[in-house]
């Protein structure tokens, strides 16, 4: 039986760069979850009698939502819901499925690199027909309905078994448990040469990949060690468990602190990878030598053809404004456009549909390409593993030569965590006041060439997005960025992008901290960041 229940609005439900994300115990309290779904449903037309899939990275209440998800879209008139077994989807996977099948979206539950547990993170979020996060208009619908929604409709049934594979029915719904690693696997085994990189590992090659025990444990058992052939082993942390084993699921340096130790250590391996909650971040580490993500990029488009999906070449190269403009030289060298985004995937979307641009990447650890509509960590280990199988050259060799034909920018993203949200709003906006009077003014940094607040018209559609972070640019090429995050749960997070680039013919050898830090001197100065925030040093740097 279908039941409509009254309701009443929560004002907190607006989207953020990848969907709604709260605290579990938001998300527990009666009718949360089921608002922000049926605000979803109420903001999209035509679906009904469609397939929709839904599954996420396994963090606690995954299970109970899908449950609740499933009954709404059987109240709600979808005709078909594919579900990963155990409720389990990375989102890359998930992007794929929804492509794949023709499905008309997709509810992906999910905070991405944010812890889990009872006391943690948790979120939902809608991906639109072409796989991919919705656009901000219909961000801006569903945050409307959410405002004003006063019931939501739910099918009275039993639970739905989804650890078993197979069709069943719920109303007058279909809904079918899928496997959710073997389509992803095959598209994987698709795009790269894996006769190439599974003959590298027999030689001798080795490898560690920590799944940091969230959502890609799976998806890298069954590629690196079933497919590809190495160790049993090579996967740490694979069994997705839903507080992510009492660890922070985000690859990064500090919270990835164990692979970082283990790639530093006597007897590394040649190779060193990780991913996130929902898989679709990375962190690429070689022997004695760490990868950031905005060279990442950089070399993976530059080496591209080498795999066989990529072997005509690229359209072109988008990368998100904070990103350093490392991969900017390699779009200029293939003599393909670049683009330059807002933070968040959605905005990647549409170059990737028309066509304009193939690999994208944000220095937030997210690279990816035009095979499916997120980023994709397994796939970018997996272009990391294909152009050290042709190249035969280990990662440092590889960035060494990358600089010597390119230059470096040093680069480094700094995070001031859990600020409260008035002080971060004031601090932003006492910088955006100062901005007309920056250029021609000098710091520590040097002279200031020019200051603005990044402003974006997407080329395929001429939409706008304003107020996309403060760019501070140099005039020997340096800039600093400073922006709020949308991807937290508690407080604000202000962070700090600063660059500086180096020439092939300067010193490309420098650490990083020592390269920049005339500039992290100079955030301080013009942002008065401990003045507002208290805090004299980051949380978190990358």
């Amino acid at each position: 039986m279908i039941k409509c229940l009254s309701t009443t609005p929560f004002n907190d439900q607006k989207p953020g760069t990848s969907g709604l994300r709260k605290k579990v115990r938001v998300f527990q309290q009666p009718h949360y979850a089921e608002n922000f779904i049926q605000s979803v449903f109420d903001s999209l037309e035509g679906f009904e009698g469609k397939t929709l899939v839904l599954g996420g990275d396994g963090r606690f209440l995954n299970r109970d939502v899908i449950q609740i998800a499933l009954k709404m879209a059987a109240a709600n008139g979808f005709g078909r819901v594919l579900v990963g077994k155990g409720g389990i989807l990375s989102t890359p996977a998930a992007s794929h499925l929804i492509r794949s099948s023709g499905a008309f979206g997709g509810l992906v539950l999910s905070a991405s690199h944010n812890p889990g547990g009872p006391d943690e993170d948790f979120g939902i979020k809608y991906n639109v027909s072409n796989g991919g996060p919705a656009p901000e208009k219909v961000t801006d619908t569903i945050h409307a309905r959410t405002l004003s929604i006063d019931s939501y409709r739910i099918l009275e049934a039993a639970d739905v078994d989804i650890d078993t594979p197979g069709m069943s029915r719920l109303g007058e719904m279909t809904v079918e448990i899928v496997d959710p690693v073997a389509g992803y696997a095959d598209l994987m085994e698709s795009l790269f040469d894996f006769g190439a990189i599974r003959a590298m590992i027999a030689e001798g090659f080795t490898l560690s990949f920590d799944a940091m025990s969230a959502v890609t444990g799976p998806y890298a058992v069954e590629i690196l060690e079933k497919r590809l052939g190495a160790p049993s082993g090579t996967v740490r942390n694979a069994t997705p468990l839903p507080d992510f084993g009492h660890h922070h699921p985000d690859p990064n340096l500090v919270h990835a602190r164990e692979l970082y130790d283990r790639m530093m250590g006597e007897d590394a391996p040649d190779f060193g990878a990780a991913s996130d909650g929902d898989g679709d971040r990375n962190l690429i580490i070689g022997r004695h030598s760490y990868v950031t993500p905005s060279d990442s990029l950089a070399v993976l488009a530059a080496n591209a053809h080498l795999a066989p999906g990529y072997a005509l070449g690229l359209k072109g190269i988008a990368r998100s404004m904070p990103t350093s403009g490392a991969a900017d030289r390699v779009a200029q060298r293939l003599g393909i456009p670049l683009y330059e985004t807002p933070t968040g995937w959605k905005f990647f979307g549409n170059l990737l549909d028309a066509g304009m641009a193939t690999i994208c990447g944000e220095e937030s650890a997210g690279t990816g390409s035009d095979h499916v509509r997120e980023k994709d960590g397994i796939w970018a280990v997996l272009l990391w593993l294909n152009i050290m199988a042709v190249r035969r050259q280990g990662v440092a060799q590889i960035l060494a030569e990358h600089w010597a034909a390119y230059g470096r920018n040093y680069y480094a993203r700094h995070d001031y965590e859990g600020i409260a949200d008035d002080k971060a709003d004031a601090l932003m906006a006492a910088l955006r006041d100062k901005l007309a009077a920056l250029p021609g003014t000098a710091n520590s940094g040097g002279k200031i060439k020019s200051a603005d607040d990044f402003a974006y018209t997407d080329p395929t559609d001429r939409s706008v997005s304003r107020n996309q972070g403060v760019r501070i640019l140099f005039e020997d090429g340096s800039r600093m960025v400073f922006r709020l995050s949308g991807t937290g749960t508690e407080g604000a997070t202000l962070r700090v992008y600063i660059e500086r680039y180096v020439g092939s013919d300067g010193d490309l050898g420098m650490a990083t901290a020592d390269a920049l830090e005339p500039l992290v001197r100079a955030a301080q100065e013009v942002a008065d960041i401990s003045g507002f925030t208290g805090m004299e040093r980051p949380s978190v740097i990358t």
